[in-house]
């Protein structure tokens, strides 16, 4: 019998990380959180082995020793943190208000549910013990959201694991994995968030390859949309990085084909128009008119080549902050305007999907080099 879809994706999509939304004054029934574990161990674990443990905390004095260790590995940061972005209008702000209030009050949260499991981590960067353990403290959360629950996913006692474990008397060869604050929500209005759509953030079958319409698995064909999409993080504010982005004649650096470029017209904004001249071995060399389709300073820089309403291709630079840092993104779509690939693809209609992989492949090469080559000079930039 299938699910109810709507209340499946209302539950998938609002169980959020609760932190002054949660209820400190009601109790937590000890059968509730019961339940919870019960839904959580059918999540699937690496050979089948019974190996993850829960420990429910609720005592008001052991809670307090451990709100205190979790301040000490770095809760106490976080308040101070929230104290200095007060009123600052930082886009930090909020998660920093978010974190330090779950810091001053750890204590007073009804329930503390650590997930934990049996076996040490190995060190070598494989998932290891986490694969085994994850979904089921995943399946914990929903399983609460859907009582009315609120859960938050913390990690930072970790800082101080091995007090924790003296603590809570937690034997050798076990490992802790996540702390859950765990206690009834004020109120239930938890709205979706924005996110990235799963096309831009989905590769098909080569990293950083993507496409703009649903093929289902058949041959890539021009009228899909295929794309490249490349990132890199930097070690710079967008305000080091936006002059790089946006001067035109930068990539010329670091790209095999882009010969370099000339304005048209004297502001750059929405609109504006600019000459890139391109080469390669196989196509000669070319000229193509490009216009500034979006523009929003220590943003987004994005311009089509060709007609603007129907570009040979479609070109984004995208500045994303990040906590410490900025990721730059880098993404071109081909069409669905006519080119040199059009051309090629008729010429050569049953090699098309061949023809559209080798132009993403030296397309992805170029767009890695410049934007690595932009994060080297951001972050030389004193």
């Amino acid at each position: 019998m299938p699910f109810p879809v709507e209340e499946t994706d209302r539950l998938l999509s609002t169980t959020r990380s609760v932190r002054r939304r949660l209820d400190l004054e009601r109790p937590v029934p000890e059968e509730l959180i019961l339940d919870c574990i019960d839904l959580a161990e059918q999540a699937p674990t690496g050979g089948n082995q019974p190996s993850r443990r829960w420990l429910v905390i609720r005592d008001p004095k052991v809670k307090a020793a451990l709100a205190d260790l979790y301040r000490e590995a770095g809760g106490s940061w976080l308040s101070e943190r929230a104290s200095a972005l007060a009123g600052s209008g930082d886009p930090r702000e909020r998660a920093a208000r978010s974190g330090g209030y779950l810091a001053d009050h750890l204590h007073e949260v009804p329930a503390l549910v650590l997930v934990t499991i049996y076996g040490e981590h190995d060190g070598s960067g494989r998932p290891g013990l986490f694969d085994s353990v994850l979904q089921a403290a995943w399946s914990f959360c929903l399983a609460a959201r859907s009582r009315g629950l609120g859960t938050a996913w913390t990690t930072l006692h970790l800082g101080a694991a091995d007090k924790v474990a003296d603590l809570l008397e937690i034997p050798d060869g076990v490992t802790q994995v996540v702390l859950l604050p765990v206690a009834f929500t004020i109120g239930d209005d938890f709205a979706v968030v924005a996110r990235r759509p799963s096309r831009d953030i989905t590769w098909f079958d080569k990293w950083g390859r993507t496409l703009e319409r649903p093929t289902n698995g058949n041959p890539v064909k021009f009228t899909d949309g295929a794309g490249i999409t490349v990132e890199v993080d930097i070690d710079a504010k967008a305000p080091a990085i936006w002059p790089l982005v946006s001067d035109i004649n930068l990539p010329a650096r670091f790209s095999d084909e882009f010969q370099g470029a000339e304005w048209l017209d004297e502001e750059p904004a929405v609109g504006a128009r600019f000459t890139g001249r391109n080469k390669r071995d196989d196509l000669g060399e070319w000229e193509a008119t490009c216009t500034l389709v979006e523009y929003e300073p220590e943003r987004v820089f994005a311009w089509h080549a060709g007609d603007p309403d129907s570009p040979a291709a479609q070109w984004r630079f995208e500045i994303e902050p990040l906590l410490g840092g900025t990721r730059l993104r880098f993404s071109m779509v081909l069409g669905p305007g006519t080119s040199g690939l059009t051309a090629a693809i008729e010429a050569m209609p049953d090699k098309e999907s061949a023809i559209i992989a080798n132009r993403q492949k030296g397309q992805a090469a170029n767009m890695r080099r410049t934007i690595e080559g932009i994060r080297d000079l951001a972050e030389s930039t004193p």
